[in-house]
């Protein structure tokens, strides 16, 4: 099972309407959170490998080999 992909606009969603809303932010200044930590995820997210740089999700969890089939990965590099 490969589990669930990543979502960046419900992260996007979630984080701004918890900075509006809990902690009573602006607008803009949840906005500004939000694509900060979304931008770091997405980071987190893709293999490190040079000759790769696929993201999580287009590799296999269980063996970590990239499901994309011209790519030499055989393990996601965090």
């Amino acid at each position: 099972m490969l589990g669930q992909k990543f979502d960046a606009n419900a992260l996007y969603n979630r984080i701004v309407h918890y900075y509006i809303d809990k902690k009573s932010y602006s607008k803009e200044k949840a906005n500004a959170i939000a694509q900060t930590i979304v931008a770091r995820e997405m980071q987190r997210r893709i293999c490190k490998n040079m000759k790769c740089k696929h993201s999580m999700d287009d590799h296999v969890r269980a063996q970590e080999t990239c499901l994309v089939l011209d790519c030499n990965c055989r393990h996601f590099v965090r």
